[in-house]
């Protein structure tokens, strides 16, 4: 693992500029956090919002692993699953915006605490987007696994795009779409466990489907303000040669590992066997998020301390062996090969985490999840 210069490391600078958040949810976060034990670190209340994500993501996986409960004539996710994953995505995203303002309350604030906070982010993206999908599910009313796959493409070039703009500028541009999704979809999942998934079977208006309003907000969203706004930004930048790289080259060297890994997540799908997207969506999509996680952190890390993003993640090395012998016939058993590398995934990002942690951690003469000082025994 390549180690963090941990001696040129960047204060915070973050805008948010969305008008739900500046005049609704920053006020109530800055009234909940009054309530919160002075004691309580930081990048616990991170951790624990992250982990109700995830508990969301296995609780319907159990009840709707292969995104087949919403179709008409199936055995639906019962009404308190829904219950439970409105809530549990409300206190995600509750924590989520708590925990930085507890940093400053308890004068805590670290990079780590920075790393923290968008490298569980960039993950939960995975978490969010495979939930979301079981409200429709893949029926004929519902939305198609691929194009399930290439809207978590959409999510996942949403997010890193904030990144990419604070590893150019130095200011971290908080997207609009998050906060207005976040509390739309609680809600939706709530009104869900009232009315039940066939309500989202009618039409909104005409023959426009609710999937089809969902998936046109996603893609609409993304391309009409985040995509824009993000290269107004880093043109300006540029222009105004405050831009943090030398070249437009160097600006845009971050997209190099996702471009890449959006090719061969794509050519596995296009050119496999067994048609291993619609026979392991879940997995898959678990397999390419968290893929994209690490990517993603990597950049983190670079823009946090100013240094060069790396061309390439060496996680994509293996990959191409693993999509090369998956659609050349040489892994006869795609769904083996496919959780094995999903495992192997999975443990790799953890073990960058825990590795990147610990080092600043060890740097910062702190701990992760205590405001305690370590003793300089």
């Amino acid at each position: 693992m390549k180690h963090v210069e941990l001696n040129v490391i960047e204060n915070y600078s973050a805008v948010d500029t969305n008008p739900l958040s500046v005049y609704v949810m920053h006020p109530f976060w800055n009234f909940l956090v009054k309530f919160l034990p002075t004691w309580l670190a930081p990048n616990l209340i991170t951790f624990t919002g992250f982990m109700f994500l995830v508990l969301n993501f296995l609780m319907l996986a159990f009840y709707d692993f292969d995104f087949t409960a919403s179709s008409a004539g199936n055995q639906h996710v019962p009404s308190l699953v829904w219950v439970a994953a409105g809530i549990f995505n409300f206190l995600a995203y509750t924590l989520d915006g708590v925990d930085g303002k507890q940093a400053r309350r308890t004068n805590s604030s670290t990079p780590l605490g920075e790393l923290f906070d968008h490298g569980l982010d960039s993950w939960a993206c995975i978490f969010f987007v495979a939930t979301v999908y079981s409200i429709f599910g893949r029926g004929e009313s519902g939305v198609g696994v691929v194009t399930l796959y290439y809207i978590l493409w959409v999510v996942l070039f949403s997010f890193i795009l904030s990144h990419w703009e604070k590893y150019n500028t130095g200011i971290l541009f908080l997207p609009w779409g998050y906060d207005i999704s976040q509390v739309t979809i609680s809600l939706v999942y709530l009104v869900t466990a009232v009315v039940g998934v066939e309500t989202w079977y009618q039409p909104v208006i005409f023959n426009l489907l609710y999937r089809d309003l969902f998936t046109f907000m996603i893609i609409g969203c993304s391309f009409t303000v985040t995509l824009p706004m993000s290269l107004y930004n880093v043109l300006k930048a540029y222009r105004s040669n405050t831009l943090k790289h030398s070249s437009l080259y160097e600006a845009f060297l971050p997209f190099l590992s996702p471009v890449l890994l959006f090719v061969l997540s794509t050519a596995w799908v296009v050119f496999s066997p067994s048609k291993i997207l619609e026979l392991q969506p879940r997995m898959y999509c678990l397999m390419v998020g968290t893929a994209f996680a690490n990517v993603t952190c990597k950049l983190i890390v670079c823009q946090m301390s100013n240094t060069r993003c790396e061309p390439l993640t060496w996680l994509l090395l293996p990959m191409t062996v693993v999509v090369g012998g998956a659609v050349t016939r040489v892994f006869t058993n795609e769904t083996l090969l496919l959780y094995l590398w999903t495992a192997a995934v999975i443990l790799t990002h953890i073990h960058y985490g825990v590795s990147v942690v610990k080092q600043l951690s060890d740097h910062f003469s702190i701990f992760a999840f205590s405001l305690k000082k370590p003793s300089r025994d």
